[in-house]
């Protein structure tokens, strides 16, 4: 098996969970053997093995092969133009995992700038005078050197 899922627990169950073999998958997707062995072949949906080879295939994996039957025969896409759809949904996926990863990242560094920042205010010394502004006096001061005489 691939160990797609990231479970813990490895008997609890999840969508991810690889458990239904291609006679019972054929039968919840609606779809014969056949097609969900060519479907595997042609990588639409890739279902795990087990160690014999056998495949197994998890609730998502149903789902998936019932989404390319309803692309296939309700909205005439061809299996090429399929496989291009779920690859740039999982590409979408992917990416926005990423994004919120990112953010995640943004707003923690965010939080350390502030607190960083604060702990700079703290140490500021109190005894510094803080600046003033000196008005600018538009008086005019002439300077002429006295000159030395011989």
């Amino acid at each position: 098996m691939n160990g797609r899922g990231g479970r813990k627990n490895p008997y609890e169950l999840t969508d991810e969970s690889p458990v239904y073999v291609i006679s019972v998958a054929a039968q919840l997707s609606g779809l014969h053997p056949q097609t969900l062995r060519q479907y595997d072949r042609l990588g639409l949906v890739s279902p795990d093995r087990t160690a014999g080879r056998g495949r197994r295939y998890s609730a998502r994996d149903i789902e998936l092969l019932r989404q390319v039957q309803q692309l296939s025969q309700d909205e005439g896409i061809n299996l090429a133009g399929i496989k291009r759809i779920i690859e740039l949904e999982n590409q979408v996926a992917a990416l926005s995992a990423r994004v919120a990863e990112l953010q995640q990242a943004v707003d923690g560094a965010a939080v350390a700038m502030r607190q960083r920042e604060a702990q700079v205010h703290a140490s500021y010394r109190r005894e510094v005078v803080p600046y003033q502004d000196v008005q600018q006096s538009s008086a005019l001061v002439v300077w002429r050197p006295k000159g030395r005489r011989k």
